[in-house]
């Protein structure tokens, strides 16, 4: 465990009884939590970027496609969704893409073309397109728009689903559209990690932050992404900025936006909900839940994690991924205690199916815990202190893309003994798979180099290493 250093200790000539002293302090520190990070940084509210920004740039031309992006269009990682929008008329709705190792054989797919209201809003014409069939581990060119309207774009699909598949998927939470959030995403595209599908733990534009909800700024939000989205794909979950419930507007409908505007390949993993799915890619095994539907008891989100747990195959994906946007663990003030009802539903499950690591958000800072769990708690036991459990996963808070709200400072102390570091400052994570028994996590702030970790933790495939000892941060 790296220690966090006293600036007293670093005088000289400190007295033996005053290092004593601070080696106690330090000791004591350690022994309430983890490490609660020192780092300084500027906490101002940033303001979402002037609507002249150039990554708001419309592209030029009458009816151009804009907002394109893509996301995993099918469970095995073989297809592709690409989605976006004309202003104007509908136009094209059609894809043209082929691999980069065969440029003679240009092929076609067609997309479904919606719009939507909301309030005094009237969204563009948006395409969704799923692409099937696709080959492995390849690289493929596509275009949307015909004639001087068609735009040019490309994207790499997975390896093959396999046990020992290394790949690196990149990681933020609650962006918005803010200097701080470009400064993120940019951090993000030239971390020489290279990331290569991106697990998007929710609250994206921040559109509700504006008066009458201005979807206004879910265009301009679509435009700044597109620059990444539109090459690698994001996995997409909701977060309570996707909400959009404001029935004294009209809009009774939850998730209005974001459903039109984002899809998923839900149905392919057996949901009847875009708002909870799974996928595979490459050796990982990736639920997405949602932490603002119904998931008590009976309700369609629990009977459908009920059975997907059991068929993951830890033999064929043996790492299992948790995505969802209220953390279950979270020694921060703001939004304290809030996914305490959501632990107490799954909490067991993820630790009976060994799940590996559960990446929230909504909390605008950064926080991992330890491996522990809190299941034998039942109200009336009294045991409801988290225990160290090396069948649990690893919880990591990642809301700190950037968003006009701003950072949380304010923490609970002293620091939990369930959280292993802390800080509130902006970033994004990188998990990189090595191979079915290890895993590499880094934070990297954005006031950093780009290659520059501000956390990071090895972790042992809680399937392939079970029996195995994870006292040792080396064993996490």
């Amino acid at each position: 465990m790296v220690v966090q250093k006293s600036t007293g200790m670093r005088k000289a000539g400190m007295s033996s009884a005053g290092f004593v002293l601070g080696m106690l302090l330090i000791v004591l520190e350690v022994c309430d939590g983890g490490i609660t990070s020192s780092y300084v940084r500027n906490d101002d509210l940033s303001l979402d970027m002037p609507l002249d920004s150039d990554v708001f740039q419309v592209p030029p031309g009458y009816n151009v496609p804009q907002q394109v992006h893509i996301t995993q269009g099918d469970h095995e990682g073989k297809g592709v969704i690409v989605s976006w929008v004309t202003p104007d008329e509908p136009g094209s709705s059609t894809v043209i893409y082929w691999a980069e190792n065969n440029t003679s054989l240009k092929k076609s797919a067609q997309a479904t073309v919606l719009t939507y209201k909301y309030f005094n809003y009237t969204s563009g014409y948006i395409h969704h397109c799923t692409i099937d069939n696709l080959e492995f581990d390849t690289k493929y060119y596509y275009e949307v728009g015909t004639g001087n309207t068609a735009r040019r774009f490309w994207f790499v699909t997975p390896p093959r689903v396999g046990p020992d598949v290394a790949y690196t998927f990149g990681l933020i939470g609650d962006l918005g559209q803010t200097h701080d959030s470009n400064d993120t995403l940019t951090h993000y595209e030239l971390n020489p990690a290279k990331g290569q599908t991106l697990l998007f733990v929710g609250d994206l534009s921040y559109a509700d932050d504006y008066p009458f909800h201005d979807n206004n700024r879910w265009d301009t939000w679509g435009r700044f992404i597109e620059r990444n989205v539109a090459y690698q794909p994001w996995i997409w979950t909701a977060g309570n900025h996707e909400i959009d419930f404001v029935p004294e507007l009209g809009e009774s409908k939850p998730f209005k936006p974001y459903t039109n505007r984002y899809f998923v390949p839900y149905e392919a993993s057996g949901s009847t909900s875009p708002l909870w799915y799974s996928i595979k890619r490459a050796s990982a095994y990736i639920i997405v839940l949602s932490s603002y539907s119904a998931y008590g008891k009976y309700t369609p989100q629990y009977k459908w994690l009920e059975k997907e747990l059991p068929i993951v195959n830890r033999t064929e994906t043996p790492w299992l991924i948790v995505l969802m946007h209220s953390p279950l663990y979270n020694s921060y003030v703001h939004h304290y205690m809030e996914g305490e009802s959501f632990r107490v539903m799954y909490e067991e499950w993820f630790v009976e199916y060994e799940v590996d690591v559960v990446f929230a958000g909504h909390v605008h800072a950064y926080e991992r815990s330890e491996r522990i769990s809190n299941v034998a708690y039942n109200i009336s036991n009294g045991l409801c202190t988290p225990n160290s459990d090396r069948s649990a996963p690893v919880y990591i808070t990642i809301g700190d893309g950037g968003n006009l709200e701003g950072l949380v400072t304010e923490m609970t102390e002293p620091q939990p003994s369930y959280s292993a570091f802390r800080e509130a400052s902006f970033g994004h994570g990188i998990f990189d798979i090595k191979n079915r028994t290890h895993a590499f996590f880094s934070w990297h702030r954005n006031q950093d180099g780009y290659a520059v970790e501000a956390d990071s933790l090895w972790l042992k495939n809680r399937y392939w290493n079970s029996l195995e000892d994870s006292s040792s941060l080396a064993a996490f």
